[in-house]
């Protein structure tokens, strides 16, 4: 069986549109982290989960399955992210689009950015982006989905 396809660039640039916070707290990093963790649970996804603000990590959980190595895939689609205030799947998807590939295009040292599915960007309405909210484990197709999910449903909550 194959991966799922990435979502279309407008799909994409849709959700980050769509999926903006009123407001991102200390209480609100714990509930989107929590609400992750169960998802994954109930799953059985050996995922990781990461959630930061600015530079201060708010929330990180490994659950069981995950290695060290989601650690290091977090960090690394984390600062794409960071550098380029979308998510890590957006980001591979429009060098793709251009007939390329990040890791060939972007200049930047692949053991320290992978523009991977699976972060997302903390948008904050009237503040930009804020922070970021992590999943590696799975393909990185279903880590971003996963990760929309869980927003989608913080902001019903």
């Amino acid at each position: 069986m194959s991966a799922p396809a990435a979502p279309e660039i407008a799909e994409l640039e849709e959700q980050e549109r769509r999926l903006t916070l009123p407001r991102f707290t200390h209480e609100d990093a714990w509930a989107l982290g929590t609400l992750l963790v169960e998802l994954a649970r109930e799953r059985g996804a050996p995922v990781a989960v990461d959630i930061r603000r600015g530079g201060q990590q708010l929330f990180h959980a490994a659950l069981p399955g995950s290695t060290p190595d989601n650690d290091a895939w977090i960090d690394r689609k984390r600062r794409v992210v960071e550098r380029y205030g979308c998510s890590s799947l957006l980001v591979g998807s429009r060098f793709r689009a251009k007939g390329t590939t990040f890791e060939d295009s972007s200049r930047l040292d692949p053991d320290t950015y992978a523009a991977h599915g699976g972060a997302f960007p903390i948008t904050v309405t009237g503040a930009g982006v804020i922070g970021t909210v992590v999943v590696s484990g799975l393909p990185q197709v279903e880590d971003h989905k996963m990760v929309v999910e869980a927003l989608e449903k913080f902001l019903t909550t």
